[in-house]
């Protein structure tokens, strides 16, 4: 089993939207993982609700905190973004994809669904690039 490996800060968002997507259209060869390097207690509402709408559900999700083990079992991993320069993973992780992807936190649901999209988007052009 290949994996792929989202990462941002708060692992609430826009890796945890990459990853449902990922786990949509992947080959079954690949799983789609994500964390973040300071995790909150639960995901974005207006993420789940973007991704309802898309007949995904990442309700269940759990934000993680990215691991050293996580990060060398990975045959990719791709930066969402950084909305906290301090703790980006780009500072933590060598050789990393960055799709510098808007953060979803505070943002109404039409610019979590444009955001959404987007995240699509660039998931389906790493699916068809594997």
């Amino acid at each position: 089993m290949k994996k792929v490996l989202f990462v941002c800060v708060e692992n609430a968002g826009r890796s945890q939207m990459a990853e449902g997507f990922f786990r949509k259209i992947a080959p079954d060869a690949y799983q789609g993982i994500s964390a973040g390097t300071k995790p909150v207690s639960e995901i974005n509402p207006l993420a789940i609700q973007a991704m309802k709408e898309v007949d995904i559900d990442i309700s269940q999700n759990q934000s993680k905190l990215i691991t050293n083990e996580m990060i060398s079992e990975s045959n990719s991993v791709v930066n969402m973004g950084c909305m906290d320069k301090e703790s980006c993973p780009a500072l933590f992780v060598e050789d990393m994809a960055d799709w510098d992807i808007e953060d979803p936190k505070g943002k109404s649901i039409e610019d979590v669904r444009r955001i959404r999209d987007s995240i699509e988007l660039k998931v389906k052009e790493l699916v068809s690039n594997l």
